[in-house]
C-alpha cells in the first residue's frame, strides 16, 4: 500500500518547482483515447483490486460516513483511503502534473470545468456507460454545471440553496410579514431594512443583510440577468440587470453605515452558537443556505424565526445552486474503482440510507429532521417522502417546506475552462464597490474586461488542444 500522507506531504513540498515547469498543472499523456490514461473497461460486473487514494472528502458525520462503509463495501477487495484535509487546488495539479495524482478527487462544481480544460480530470462518458450511472436522476442545474464542451467531467454530490431566513418578532415589531423581505419586491426589502435597522450610537441590530458579495449572481437572477452566457464563453457582468442588481444590494448597507460596519458587527455574533444573530434579535433577515436552519435548530430551537424562499421580482422561489462533485483525475491508477464508488456514493438507496442514518440520530436526540438535499432529484423525492413529516412546530417545518420548494427552482453558472478567473473578477469588482474603491458601474465594467480576457484565452486554449 502506498503510504498516502508521505506521498502528499512530498508532493506539497515540490508544488512550486511543479508549476513552473507545467504552467496548466496537468498530465502530458494524452495518448488514450478513452481518456483514462490507457484502455479501461468499466464493467458492474467486474472484480476491483488495489487502492482507492480520495483526496479532498472527509466522512465527518453520519451521512458520509453511511454512504463510504455502502462504497467501501462495493468495491472491495479495492481498499479506499482519505487523504486527511480539504482539497488543495493547487497540490492536486501538481500531483497530476507528476502523473502521481489521487484515485479521485472531491471539488466544488465550480472548479470542474477548469479541471477538464487543463487535463486534470477525465471526461466521465463511459464510466457513467459501462457502471450504468443513470445520470437522469441528477438535478439538472447540478450536472450542468459538472458538464464542460458536452462531456459530464463530474457526478453531483449534495446542494446548497439558498432560502430567506428572518427573525419574526423584529417583523411583527416593525408591523412587517415575510412578503416585505423574501426579495419579491425590492423597494419593500429596502424599507423593511429601515424599518428593522437600529444604529443610533452605533449598530445594534441589522435590518436586512443582502449577503455581498457572494449573492450577486441571486440578485442578478432574480433581476432576470445571468453573469455568464449559456455556453459559459461570454461574460455579462456589464448588463443593465446585473448593475441595478449591485446597486440595489449595495444600498442596503448603505442604509446601515456601509458595508463595513455591518460587516464588522455580522462578524462579531456567535453564527454558530446559542449567542447567533437571530436568537439575540440583532438581525432581522438574510437569505442564506438551508444548511443553517440545521444549525438554529440544535443551538436556538426556540429562536423567533419565519421562513420563505428567496424569491425573483416576479415573486417566483428563485435559488443560487452550488455543491460538491466526484471527478477522476487524469491517470488515475485504478478508474476502475473510482467509478463504482462514485456511484454508490451518490445513488438514491445510499442516500436513504444516509437519511436515516441521520432521522435516527435526530429522534435519539429529540430534534426534527429538518431534510437532505443530496444533488440526486430521485434521492431527495424519496427522502422527502419517507422522512419529512410534520414536526409540530410550524417554524421548522415552514423551513423544511422552503427548502424543498428551493430546490426544484435553482439556477448555476455553466462549467467554463476560466471558473476560478471569472469568480474572482466579480467577487473583486463587488468588494471594490463595497470598500467604496469604485462605482458600481466602473466595478463591473472593469470586471467584464477581466472576466471576458481570462474566458477568451482559456477558451482559445480548449479549443486549439481539440483542434489537435
Amino acid at each position: 500500500m502506498r503510504p498516502a500522507a508521505v506521498r502528499w506531504s512530498v508532493v506539497a513540498l515540490t508544488a512550486g518547482l511543479v508549476l513552473a515547469g507545467c504552467a496548466q498543472g496537468t498530465s502530458d499523456d494524452d495518448s488514450s483515447d478513452d481518456g483514462t490514461g490507457g484502455g479501461t473497461a468499466f464493467d458492474p460486473e467486474a472484480e476491483l483490486s488495489g487502492e482507492l487514494n480520495v483526496m479532498g472528502f472527509g466522512a465527518t458525520d453520519e451521512i458520509g460516513q453511511t454512504r463510504l462503509d455502502l462504497a467501501s463495501e462495493a468495491i472491495a477487495p479495492a481498499e479506499v483511503s482519505l487523504i486527511e484535509g480539504d482539497l488543495d487546488i493547487q497540490q492536486f495539479l501538481s500531483a497530476v502534473a507528476t502523473g502521481e495524482p489521487p484515485e479521485l478527487v472531491y471539488a466544488n462544481r465550480d472548479q470542474i470545468g477548469t479541471f477538464a480544460s487543463r487535463g486534470a480530470i477525465i471526461p466521465l462518458d463511459e464510466c457513467i456507460e459501462g457502471e450504468g450511472i443513470d445520470t437522469s436522476m441528477y438535478l439538472e442545474p447540478a450536472l450542468e454545471q459538472v458538464t464542460f464542451d458536452g462531456s459530464v467531467y463530474g457526478i453531483p454530490e449534495f446542494n446548497s440553496v439558498q432560502i430567506t431566513q428572518a427573525n419574526a418578532d423584529l417583523l411583527a415589531a416593525a408591523g412587517l410579514t415575510l412578503e416585505d423581505v423574501n426579495g419579491s419586491d425590492w423597494d419593500a426589502v429596502s424599507a423593511a431594512n429601515e424599518a428593522m435597522h437600529q444604529g443610533d450610537g452605533g449598530l445594534s441590530v441589522i435590518g436586512y443583510d443582502s449577503k455581498l458579495p457572494e449573492f450577486l449572481p441571486l440578485w442578478a437572477k432574480a433581476n432576470g440577468a445571468d453573469l455568464l452566457s449559456e455556453d459559459g464563453r461570454t461574460a455579462q457582468l456589464d448588463d443593465p440587470a446585473v448593475l441595478e442588481a449591485l446597486e440595489w444590494a449595495v444600498s442596503i448597507y448603505d442604509a446601515q453605515g456601509g458595508f463595513g460596519t455591518v460587516k464588522a458587527y455580522r462578524d462579531s455574533a456567535d453564527f454558530f452558537g446559542s449567542g447567533n444573530q437571530f436568537a439575540t434579535n440583532v438581525l432581522g433577515a438574510m437569505p442564506m443556505e438551508q444548511w443553517y436552519v440545521n444549525v438554529l435548530n440544535d443551538v436556538s430551537p426556540d429562536a423567533p424565526m419565519a421562513f420563505d424562499t428567496v424569491r425573483d421580482l416576479e415573486g417566483e422561489p428563485l435559488a443560487y445552486a452550488s455543491g460538491s462533485a466526484w471527478a477522476i483525475p487524469a491517470d488515475s491508477a485504478n478508474p476502475e474503482a473510482a467509478c463504482r464508488f462514485i456511484k454508490t456514493m451518490t445513488e438514491t438507496e445510499s442516500w436513504i440510507a444516509a437519511a436515516q442514518a441521520r432521522v435516527d440520530l435526530r429522534e435519539a436526540e429529540g430534534k426534527p429532521f429538518t431534510g437532505l438535499l443530496t444533488g440526486n432529484a430521485e434521492a431527495d423525492a424519496a427522502i422527502q417522502d419517507q422522512f419529512v413529516h410534520p414536526s409540530g412546530d410550524e417554524k421548522w417545518d415552514a423551513a423544511v417546506a422552503a427548502t424543498y420548494e428551493a430546490n426544484e427552482h435553482t439556477f448555476s453558472l455553466p462549467a467554463n475552462p476560466a471558473d476560478a478567473e471569472f469568480k474572482t473578477a466579480w467577487q473583486d469588482a463587488v468588494n471594490r464597490v463595497l470598500n467604496g474603491q469604485q462605482e458600481p458601474a466602473d466595478a463591473l465594467a472593469q470586471a467584464q474586461e477581466e472576466a471576458q480576457a481570462a474566458l477568451d484565452e482559456a477558451w482559445a486554449t480548449w479549443d486549439e488542444r481539440e483542434e489537435g
